[in-house]
């Protein structure tokens, strides 16, 4: 097999870039798209000379299809990504994998008992500033890590209307902490605010400890005329932090652990170090993943981000609204 057919339900912000990635892969043929807005739906079918649909039961009947992107949103995550998977269908669907915790089971669920292929679009995984700062972190560049603080922030997203900010946000940091850290999350505190957001909180402050002592901070936000994606991690040797949209990385060394000083009151010490560029060949994260995905579906390999790493970040931002809501730490 050469190309395998896919689809993309839900023509949105995601979704379009879904189509257009998919045109571009070599192993992959575009063949049909649908959005319940015919209109955005025929400007993309039109682009990259697919089929347009605006019902997507209608699409799966018609067309032959071996993979999908579901980028609708995410209240609808659970009925169409179930549909596609009883087709038969491999389907990635974007994050959060759905709404609720019981909603995204039945999805992995169905994904089992179908035989089918379900990965999450953590699009985060697939940035080569992430995946060399996790290559880095598992040579122990820093040594024993102290903590890590996220900052995911930006205008109003007009956007999202049926989830808030931790749900379409911060779950992208939860996913990338996990990612990075390997231990298991102990406890989490949420401060949030609806500042402007006519539904859903629009801004939080959330902690974490794990139970390798790594403290965690997440600070996300609809409120921030600039954008700001970064992250940094800080340890025994110093600290990375890391650009997402710059794909700039930097190591900020601890000038003590680097001359392996002593001192007379303090078996440790931190010192300013030297401030480091770490070179990194730029690519797009979302071709990376869905070339992943696709050569997974085309090889019947392991997807790299299963059903259940979307639970498991689902279940912590979860667990950061009943804290926001109960004015309480959680404890995982």
């Amino acid at each position: 097999m050469d190309k395998i057919n896919v689809a993309v339900i839900g023509t949105g912000a995601m979704g379009k870039n879904h189509a257009r990635v998919y045109s571009e892969i070599g192993n992959a043929e575009l063949v049909a798209v649908c959005d319940a807005n015919k209109e955005r739906a025929k400007s993309i079918s039109d682009l990259y000379n697919a089929n347009c649909y605006t019902d997507y039961k209608e699409m799966l009947k018609k067309e032959k299809i071996e993979a999908a992107s579901v980028c609708v949103p995410t209240v609808l995550h659970k009925q169409v990504a179930t549909d596609v998977i009883k087709k038969k269908v491999n389907v990635l669907v974007e994050k959060p994998i759905a709404a609720a915790i019981n909603d995204a089971r039945e999805i992995i669920n169905e994904a089992e008992k179908n035989k089918v292929k379900l990965m999450v679009g953590h699009i985060e995984r697939f940035n080569p500033v992430v995946i060399e700062l996790k290559k880095r972190i598992r040579k122990n560049q820093l040594g024993k890590i102290y903590n890590v603080h996220c900052a995911r922030m930006g205008p109003t997203a007009q956007r999202i209307t049926d989830v808030g900010v931790i749900i379409d946000l911060a779950i992208h940091e939860i996913d990338i902490l996990k990612h990075l850290i390997n231990s298991k999350i102990k406890r989490v505190y949420a401060e949030t605010a609806q500042r402007i957001h006519s539904t859903h909180e629009d801004m939080l402050i959330g902690t974490i400890r794990f139970e390798n002592g790594v403290l965690g901070v997440i600070n996300s936000n609809w409120l921030t005329p600039k954008i700001v994606r970064e992250i940094s991690v800080a340890g025994e040797n110093g600290m990375f932090v890391a650009d997402y949209f710059k794909q700039e990385l930097y190591f900020y060394e601890n000038e003590f652990a680097r001359r392996k000083l002593m001192h007379k009151f303090y078996s440790m010490m931190v010192l300013e170090g030297k401030k480091r560029r770490i070179k990194i060949k730029n690519s797009e994260p979302l071709k990376n993943e869905l070339v992943a995905f696709v050569g997974c579906c085309m090889s019947n390999g392991n997807v790299p981000i299963t059903g259940n790493d979307g639970l498991d970040a689902l279940y912590v931002a979860q667990k950061f609204i009943e804290s926001s809501k109960k004015n309480e730490v959680m404890v995982l």
